[in-house]
Formats: C-alpha cells, sequence, structure tokens
C-alpha cells in the first residue's frame, strides 16, 4: 500500500538464518529435532503430573504450568522457523506478526513469573515446612497461575498494541527469526521513542521484580539450610531446590543478556543465539533438569511405563 512517497508494509519476511545458507539443511534437521524433544518431554511433563496421584502438589501443580509454557513459547517460534529453514524465507502477514509477537510477550511473562512463584514455593517448604499446607493450598496457588496468566496477558496486549500502533514503511525484511521488538523497531518509519520506554520499561519491571523475589526467597532458603544440623537434610534440600537453581539461572541469564544489558555493541547473530537459547534450548531441558534431579518424577514415570508395559 502507497501513501505518498512511502510504502506502508502489510508483510513481513523472516529471513532467519538465510546470511548463513551452507547451514540451512544441518540447522533444519537440528531443529527438528529439538522441537521433537521439546514435544515429548513437556507434553509428558504435564501427562506424568496430571495422571499421577502422588505429584498431585503445589511444586507440581506449579511445574505442570512450567512446561505448558515452555511448550507454547517454544510453538511460538520454531514451526515458523522450521518453514524459514525449509524454503529459505518466510513470509507473515501484519497481523500474524502481531500475534506471534503478542504470544511471544505473554509466554515469556507467563514464564518469568512462574519462575518467582516457584521459589516461593520452596521458599515456604524449607523456611515455613509446618505452615506449608496452610499457606500453599490448591486454591492459592489456582489464584497465583490465574493472576500470572491474567498480567502475562495484560502486559503483552499494552506491548503489542504499543509495537504495533507504529507505522512500518519501506523494507519490509527482518533479518532475525521471529518478530521481536528490536528487527521491528528498526524497520519503523516514524518517531519509536515512546514505543521504545513503554516496552523497555514493562520488560524491566517483568524481568527485575521476578528475579528480586527469586533472588529473596534463595536467600532465607540458603540460611535456613546453613541453620540445619543434619548434613542429609541439608543435602536433600539442596537437591529439591537445585532443579529450579538451574532453570531459573539459563532462563534469567539470557533475558538479561537480551533485554537488560545495553545491546548497542551486539550483532545480530549473537542476538539470535540468544533468543534462541530461551526459546529452543531451554524449554527442551527443563524436563531433563526437573526429571533427572527429581526422585519422585523418576518414581512416577517408571510406575507409568510399568502400567504401558502390563498393557
Amino acid at each position: 500500500m502507497a501513501i505518498g512517497n512511502r510504502t506502508i508494509v502489510m508483510e513481513f519476511i523472516l529471513l532467519g538464518f538465510t546470511n548463513h545458507p551452507e547451514l540451512k539443511s544441518l540447522l533444519l534437521v537440528v531443529f527438528l529435532v529439538f522441537y521433537l524433544m521439546i514435544l515429548l518431554g513437556n507434553l509428558s511433563m504435564i501427562t506424568l503430573v496430571w495422571t499421577n496421584p502422588r505429584l498431585h502438589t503445589p511444586m507440581y501443580f506449579l511445574l505442570r504450568h512450567l512446561a505448558f509454557l515452555d511448550f507454547g513459547f517454544s510453538s511460538t517460534v520454531l514451526p515458523q522457523l522450521l518453514v524459514t529453514l525449509a524454503v529459505g524465507r518466510a513470509v507473515l502477514s501484519y497481523e500474524q506478526c502481531a500475534i506471534q509477537f503478542f504470544m511471544f510477550g505473554f509466554f515469556g511473562t507467563s514464564d518469568c513469573c512462574l519462575l518467582a512463584i516457584m521459589a516461593y514455593d520452596r521458599y515456604v517448604a524449607v523456611c515455613q515446612p509446618l505452615l506449608y499446607v496452610t499457606i500453599m493450598t490448591p486454591k492459592t496457588c489456582l489464584k497465583f497461575v490465574t493472576w500470572i496468566y491474567l498480567g502475562s496477558l495484560a502486559n503483552a496486549i499494552v506491548r503489542t498494541c504499543c509495537m504495533f500502533s507504529l507505522s512500518f514503511c519501506g523494507d519490509n525484511q527482518i533479518d532475525f527469526v521471529y518478530c521481536d521488538l528490536p528487527p521491528l523497531l528498526k524497520l519503523s518509519c516514524g518517531d519509536t521513542f515512546l514505543q521504545e520506554l513503554v516496552t523497555g520499561l514493562f520488560a524491566r519491571i517483568v524481568i527485575l521484580s521476578s528475579l528480586i523475589m527469586i533472588l529473596v526467597s534463595y536467600l532465607f532458603i540458603i540460611r535456613a539450610i546453613l541453620k540445619m544440623h543434619s548434613a542429609g537434610g541439608r543435602a536433600k534440600t539442596f537437591s529439591t531446590c537445585g532443579s529450579h537453581l538451574i532453570a531459573v539461572g539459563l532462563f534469567f541469564g539470557t533475558l538479561i543478556f537480551m533485554y537488560v544489558q545495553s545491546t548497542s555493541g551486539e550483532s545480530l547473530d549473537e542476538g539470535k543465539v540468544a533468543s534462541l537459547f530461551y526459546t529452543v534450548v531451554i524449554p527442551m531441558l527443563n524436563p531433563l533438569i526437573y526429571s533427572l534431579r527429581n526422585k519422585e518424577v523418576n518414581e512416577a514415570l517408571k510406575r507409568t511405563l510399568s502400567k504401558l508395559k502390563g498393557c
């Protein structure tokens, strides 16, 4: 659509990794395998927790939602990336790009907040064990998750409306793997100061507030662990919290690199690798982290496999 001497963009072309054509076939196979592993791992975790009564506890209720979010996070990006690698580029309409941007913001915000609530759950379990059943009731857990989804929905709506209130004209090629904030801002033909301010502020509030809650929770947990007289008790508590700490470190470390750290000297390739790390690698690793380091999950998996073999 042409207005004056400018062409208003009605569709976007995702270039993905077209600057590395020699790697296209290899990357297609690698990401397809990764996506299948993400589907298998996270859907298996959801099913395992849902079908095993012994895992119907607050910690595993939250873990089930984490698996759902990881599945959604990856499914927002990976199918489109596979298309891009298969045909060389992917063409998205204006509406499709906005939907992808919205879904990415929703799942990303939900992931941050849920990891913070999981840290609070571990704090209550370690520091207030006698009150755990009273504090972390099924109703309370449901409220936590509901508020996370509602808050993430509101944040994603504001973020998307703010971003797509801009006009895009001229070049419509996005040298990235999905419709994300930095590459879209580069395509805008208007003043982006307000949009950068609002979206950047919202991203920092979500990331930093979640991270502060996690750090405070674990400071209390570490203090409680150091006061334990039993070496076995300390080891068991560290093991219980270790999986969550690994997941937190991987997720927030990458997010801070992408959205909080100054990116003035960051190349596009570095940005692509970092974004794929938390949309592909982390959702693939989380089920392994929580299952390999968790005795109850392993036992539930063995019981389920035994039942399947019996059938």
